[in-house]
């Protein structure tokens, strides 16, 4: 082999390295540009959930809805952020009220219903709401208190 072949060849091989680092630096480069999407996104949801939550608890405090209707959707809204914060003590409430109405019909099926079958499932669901009223009532503050002090009440 020449001189000039082997220096062709090299120069064709640092080319290469060249072509193949410069690529892997453009990946990486939207590796963290999709990361910080997803962060921002992320963000982005908590903030929209935590709106929401407020929005709910604030409703459940000035008696705008109902007891379990409220309760229901602070546990989707809890789940939505972190899965393990329906098992906190001061948020237990709704997951119990959730648990204990779930089986009942709402909607399109509870229009379905004969009236003493529907009159049955508000007479449960109005006993419930009536045996934890006080402790999702005292969720609902601990919503706001968790909400003000976001993101350090998350751990």
């Amino acid at each position: 082999m020449t001189t000039t072949t082997a220096l062709i060849l090299l120069a064709l091989g640092l080319a290469i390295v060249a072509g193949l680092a410069a690529y892997a630096f453009t990946l990486w480069r939207e590796v963290k540009r999709r990361e910080a999407f997803r962060e921002q996104e992320l963000r982005r949801a908590h903030e929209n959930c935590l709106a929401n939550l407020e929005i709910v608890a604030a409703s459940l405090l000035q008696e705008q809805v109902d007891i379990t209707e409220g309760a229901w959707r602070c546990k989707m809204l809890l789940d939505i952020l972190d899965p393990h914060l329906i098992e906190r003590p001061e948020f237990q409430a709704f997951g119990e009220v959730y648990a204990r109405t779930q089986h009942l019909h709402t909607h399109s099926a509870r229009k379905a219903l004969a009236p003493r079958d529907r009159m049955r499932e508000d007479r449960e669901r109005l006993e419930i709401e009536a045996e934890w009223r006080q402790p999702v009532l005292k969720a609902a503050r601990d919503v706001l208190d968790f909400h003000r002090g976001w993101p350090n009440s998350l751990h």
